[in-house]
């Protein structure tokens, strides 16, 4: 991968593993939460429901990647479904919470893996979702990401990328202007036709087998400052 692939996946690991693993605990529970971030709660809430919809509801058999599975709640929902899971996150903080709030029944179909997303070592899936663990990425690292993933998946990959609306833009240029040692690393937005452009760009360097994708949007889901787009690869 490349070295701003690289560097942006260090940032996230130190951000997600050291300075806010507690925030991101208490976001994803029931515990009170101030009212910007409950609506944040409610999108994720949201999003996870609607990337779950497009695949089937029985699982059984089937190997899926959660693409930075933070707490495991995509994990939970896909191994409810009889899915064999492999839950992946670069900060061992996370999937620490994660292994706790796995119900007992269903610890046998996940495995928490702390690591890169990309690791061949992790093997092939019949399908991946990556909720929210492409928005921090250059347009052309998410290209490089999904092709990756694309190589190992069999069926589909269900995905979230950061719209390209007026107010995240303008969010993006004031973090960029004002940068703080220990914000969130900046979210990234990208459009359709960017992204498009983008994955065609890698098109040459693959064989015909891994060229056969059809890229669609989903949906977009907007809760307060969460703002995000669920999309879709499907052979």
């Amino acid at each position: 991968m490349s070295d701003t692939y690289a560097e942006t996946r260090d940032r996230l690991e130190t951000y997600f593993d050291r300075t806010a693993s507690a925030t991101w605990a208490r976001l994803t529970s029931d515990a009170p939460v101030s009212y910007i971030r409950r609506t944040v709660r409610q999108g994720r809430d949201r999003m996870r429901d609607t990337l779950l919809s497009g695949l089937p509801e029985d699982l059984t058999g089937a190997r899926v990647l959660d693409a930075g599975c933070g707490v495991g709640q995509v994990a939970v929902a896909l191994a409810e479904r009889g899915a064999d899971v492999v839950a992946t996150d670069i900060s061992p903080s996370l999937l620490e919470v994660a292994e706790k709030r796995t119900p007992a029944h269903l610890e046998r179909h996940i495995r928490y893996v702390p690591g890169d997303m990309l690791d061949t070592a992790l093997g092939t899936f019949d399908y991946v979702v990556a909720m929210d663990s492409l928005i921090h990425y250059r347009p052309s690292d998410i290209a490089r990401s999904l092709t990756h993933l694309a190589a190992r998946t069999r069926s589909a990959i269900r995905f979230t990328i950061a719209p390209k609306t007026p107010l995240l833009s303008a969010m993006h240029i004031a973090g960029k202007a004002f940068p703080r040692s220990d914000r969130s690393p900046a979210i990234i937005p990208i459009s359709h036709s960017r992204l498009r452009r983008a994955l065609d760009g890698m098109a040459p360097k693959l064989d015909q087998r891994d060229r056969d994708w059809n890229l669609s949007r989903v949906d977009r889901i907007s809760s307060g400052f969460y703002i995000s787009e669920a999309m879709e690869m499907r052979r």
